[in-house]
């Protein structure tokens, strides 16, 4: 614990996952990149047990520390600050209180973790303000959870990368136990976050939808008598889960097993292709890991699909969509040869012209703690 200052700010990045897409929470490794787009926190102390929170454009939401954190209606913005809340004082007591002015360059419901990211900002900033500083580990052991309190059953992934990411790498998440290893993206290599329009709110209409996903792929691993697709896929081949899956699973159990477990060796591969620098294989993975969201998970929309389908059309090596899915945002991969043409064809070819604000650059940056000791707070 550090002496408490009366004000700062935090800032916490958004992410594009670059593919381990729903297999976070079963203890599967994923490959994110964190965004140079973030939510900052600003923040000022206040003696009273009390978060007073303001958002331009969400308005102000305000509650007491010291009793009990009920959540708002499902889809309310102040929900991730009282997770925050919750989360923080499971571990620490938190006799402060702080005013928030919450600002954002990232985009809201496009996909890129505006949520984690601003839940994480909060939590930061009521440590702060209470003489907190706490380690990537430390946090890492509330927030996953901590973000349950607004009725997602989420993995860690997306916590993990708004942390600990490093500036030019993605980073390899892997869990129980947690470990993030930076993986540099070659030179040459872009990515591209493209935002379909449609709005993925996994807060409010999708939730249910979302958590039906994770728990029928751990009731199919279940039936077929491990105690979750990891140990399944540590003490089987892939040949022989896939027999087993389509001999003895049937409707989303068995698709969302198949997903699971082809995804998982995605991401492997995709590693290797990273630090090979084997841009086909690379883009070939991607397009994969869409096929699998689409035809097996069945979390893609039409819009996801044209757009994914126009970036391929545009010369992109891969396109996929990123994050939950149920609309959001795509991630397209090129070379830096073509990637002036193939923003300008995915512009044309899907935003008929007015992409801008909508299709940017997703450069690999840091995590809000390397954002914090650079700031040598």
């Amino acid at each position: 614990m550090s002496a408490a200052a009366a004000r700062g700010a935090v800032a916490v990045p958004g992410r594009v996952n670059l593919i381990g897409e729903h297999i976070d929470y079963h203890d599967l490794p994923v490959l994110p990149v964190a965004l140079d787009r973030r939510i900052t926190a600003e923040w000022q102390a206040v003696e009273e047990p009390v978060v007073r929170a303001r958002s331009e454009g969400f308005g102000e939401r305000e509650f007491r520390l010291d009793g009990p954190l009920e959540p708002w209606p499902a889809g309310d913005w102040g929900n991730y600050v009282k997770a925050a809340a919750s989360a923080a004082r499971q571990r620490w007591p938190l006799a402060r209180g702080v005013v928030l002015e919450i600002r954002s360059t990232l985009p809201v419901a496009a996909g890129l973790s505006s949520s984690t990211a601003l839940m994480t900002a909060c939590t930061l900033a009521l440590l702060e303000a209470n003489g907190i500083r706490a380690g990537f580990g430390e946090l890492m052991e509330i927030l996953p959870e901590g973000e349950y309190f607004v009725g997602t059953r989420g993995g860690g992934m997306d916590h993990a990368v708004v942390l600990g990411a490093r500036e030019g790498c993605a980073l390899l998440v892997e869990f129980a136990p947690v470990r993030a290893t930076p993986v540099p993206v070659p030179e040459g290599w872009v990515f591209l976050a493209a935002d379909s329009g449609v709005q993925a709110e996994k807060s409010a209409a999708v939730r249910e939808q979302y958590n039906e996903r994770r728990f029928a792929g751990q009731r199919a691993a279940q039936r077929l008598g491990f105690a979750g697709i990891r140990q399944a896929l540590e003490q089987a081949g892939a040949a022989e889960l896939r027999r087993m899956a389509e001999a003895r699973l049937d409707g989303m159990e068995r698709r969302c097993f198949l997903h699971a477990a082809g995804e998982a060796e995605r991401v492997r591969e995709a590693v290797e292709a990273m630090r090979t620098a084997d841009a086909e294989r690379f883009g070939r993975l991607l397009n994969e890991s869409h096929a699998s969201l689409r035809d097996l998970l069945a979390v893609s929309c039409a819009e996801l699909d044209a757009l994914t389908e126009a970036a391929r059309q545009a010369g992109a090596l891969g396109a996929r969509l990123t994050g939950a899915g149920f609309g959001g945002s795509a991630v397209v991969f090129c070379l830096e040869e073509d990637a002036e043409r193939v923003a300008a064809e995915i512009g044309g070819r899907f935003y008929g012209g007015r992409a801008e604000g909508r299709l940017f650059r997703a450069v690999p940056s840091a995590g809000a703690l390397e954002l914090i000791a650079r700031a040598g707070g």
